[in-house]
């Protein structure tokens, strides 16, 4: 079974970023080829919907059999909202917590991300998933792209 990957916003801007470009567009190469199940969820394509077109059209190259549209829901919104309310994060890092939550309800195997502020970041992890646990959810997975990369096992 395919690995189900959730990818925000940040990882589509950094398909063009000159820092991430490397890592990120390998493991776009990847999603192409359908290694992986990706999790589009709403909170992204509304967050996509101001960014340049070289962006939206990456967004409209991804293939439809390889992808699953997550839609924000009371159970989204509701643990979000805990990840607040137990300072994971601050109230102005709603939507980072929306996909957060999204991710985990529609049980990813990883979330992906190039945000190290409130996302990749072991103290933040640890606090999602602490709240995840604690509600009945899996672990989940939080990555940067740069785990993602592919290496030759010749050397």
């Amino acid at each position: 079974m395919k690995q189900r990957i959730y990818i925000d916003t940040s990882v589509f801007g950094g398909y063009f970023d000159e820092e991430f470009s490397e890592f990120t567009k390998p493991l776009f190469d990847r999603l192409q080829q359908g290694e992986f199940k990706l999790l589009f969820s709403a909170v992204t394509q509304d967050e996509l919907s101001l960014a340049p077109n070289k962006v939206k059209k990456l967004v409209k190259s991804l293939k439809v059999e390889n992808t699953e549209f997550t839609e924000t829901n009371d159970e989204a919104v509701e643990l979000a909202t805990q990840y607040i309310a137990e300072k994971v994060v601050g109230q102005t890092s709603f939507a980072d917590c929306l996909h957060i939550a999204l991710a985990t309800i529609n049980r990813a195997d990883y979330l992906i991300s190039w945000n190290f502020k409130h996302i990749v970041n072991v103290q933040r992890i640890r606090g999602y998933n602490a709240i995840n646990i604690k509600n009945g959810y899996r672990v989940l997975e939080i990555r940067s792209p740069r785990d993602f990369m592919t290496y030759d096992d010749n050397n």
